[in-house]
């Protein structure tokens, strides 16, 4: 009996994990979950729905053997939306604009420095630990949001799968302990906190931005746009000059 009943949830599962819908509905639920346990947890940076959603299901497709390629064609969907969402971003910033203008050159100060930073940081210290130069290339565009980011990697011949794990990375690391490190520093200002994330931790930490307030939402996803024109222009150039 315990066999009998062990193969048909075996042939369940096999009938479910074969639906796009399945994948979705866990791709929810895991941030919803996650979301749940942020707001009971007072948003704490380190309690990330992200991060807690993307351990949750990667555990599950460990424990049932799925293959990223099938679990992707159901999160396509949501995947699908990031490209509304970024667009969404100019809202809160049109309603920031007399703020922006005001900040213009600042702005233009802090993105160089961050997106130069950013880059040629993470770059330095890969090569100091003997990383081989197709990986410090791959490394070298992680604080630009995921389409981006692979694009440059693969046009100076990095490898964009593995570009696309470190942004993930940066953007949930930035987004559970950029506000931290913000504190420490003594930044107060929304706007400056806002730019820092977004030009960190690109649209993961966008988001952690606009959920603790719109000024800092607004300046977070400027920061995002133009830190991935930045780097896309600068980072060629950086990558001839580091070789």
């Amino acid at each position: 009996m315990p066999n009998e009943l062990q193969s048909e949830l075996q042939d369940v599962w096999v009938y479910l994990s074969a639906s796009p819908l399945l994948h979705l509905t866990l791709t929810l639920v895991a941030y919803q979950a996650g979301m749940w346990i942020y707001k009971r947890g007072g948003m704490n940076p380190l309690l990330n729905p992200v991060l807690f959603a993307v351990v949750v299901l990667v555990a599950i497709l460990m424990l049932t053997g799925t293959s990223y390629e099938t679990f992707f064609e159901g999160a396509q969907f949501v995947h699908f939306l990031l490209g509304p969402a970024t667009v969404s971003l100019a809202v809160p910033l049109y309603r920031q604009f007399h703020r922006v203008r005001e900040s213009a050159f600042a702005i233009a100060v802090s993105l160089l420095t961050g997106s130069v930073f950013a880059a040629t940081s993470a770059m330095g210290i890969s090569w100091l630990l003997g990383a081989s130069q197709r990986t410090i290339i791959s490394i070298g565009p992680k604080s630009v949001t995921a389409p981006v980011a692979m694009g440059i990697s693969d046009t100076l011949g990095g490898l964009p799968s593995l570009t696309a794990v470190l942004v993930i990375a940066t953007g949930i690391l930035g987004a559970a302990l950029g506000p931290l490190a913000l504190n420490l520093a003594g930044v107060k200002d929304w706007a400056s906190r806002g730019f820092a994330m977004g030009t960190g931790a690109h649209g993961i930490g966008t988001a952690r931005a606009l959920q603790v307030n719109e000024v800092a939402g607004a300046f977070a996803g400027l920061a995002m746009g133009l830190n991935a024109l930045a780097t896309a222009i600068l980072l060629p150039l950086a990558w001839a000059l580091f070789r």
